[in-house]
């Protein structure tokens, strides 16, 4: 099962080190992870996506809890939440295809922010689908480079 699990942490260095050596000591995975800072100055969010059952993940709150530098510990697979992540496909393109690629790109809400002579490079941000989705119809022009961000991710609501 994937859970979505945002922590929220103080801003200082050696925080983002600990909590990874955290999963890696314990031979956890982690298919993403994306940090900034927060609204509030001197905290940060890290948002991970990891791969567990309910008392794997149980387990591994506990150990966040303990680390000085963590506040919170959320979960936010348990509930009503957004996720978002954004990419950027850098993709084969000549004067005859660039039209087709940037009606495809427009079709997704995804912007070209370079052309080049033989490439361009489109911009992306939704969710994991809809990333997929633009991503498969891309490879036909051939993908030179793929860059893609971490999920993040918010609860809904007041939580």
């Amino acid at each position: 099962m994937k859970h979505i699990i945002a922590v929220i942490v103080d801003n200082k260095p050696g925080v983002l080190a600990r909590v990874a050596g955290l999963f890696s000591r314990r031979a956890y995975n982690i298919d993403s992870l994306a940090v900034g800072p927060t609204e509030t100055k001197d905290v940060s969010r890290i948002t991970l996506v990891v791969h567990g059952n309910d008392e794997i993940l149980e387990q591994i709150s506990k150990q966040l809890n303990k680390l000085p530098d963590v506040k919170k510990v959320l979960d936010l697979s348990q509930g009503e939440f957004i996720s978002r992540e954004m990419v950027l496909f850098k993709v084969n393109a000549t004067p005859k295809t660039r039209h087709e690629i940037y009606a495809l790109a427009s079709t997704f809400r995804a912007k070209v922010i370079d052309i080049a002579e033989g490439s361009m490079i489109i911009e992306a941000t939704g969710d994991t689908a809809k990333i997929e989705g633009l991503e498969a119809l891309l490879e036909k022009y051939g993908l030179q480079a793929v860059a893609r961000t971490g999920k993040l991710a918010l609860s809904r609501g007041r939580k």
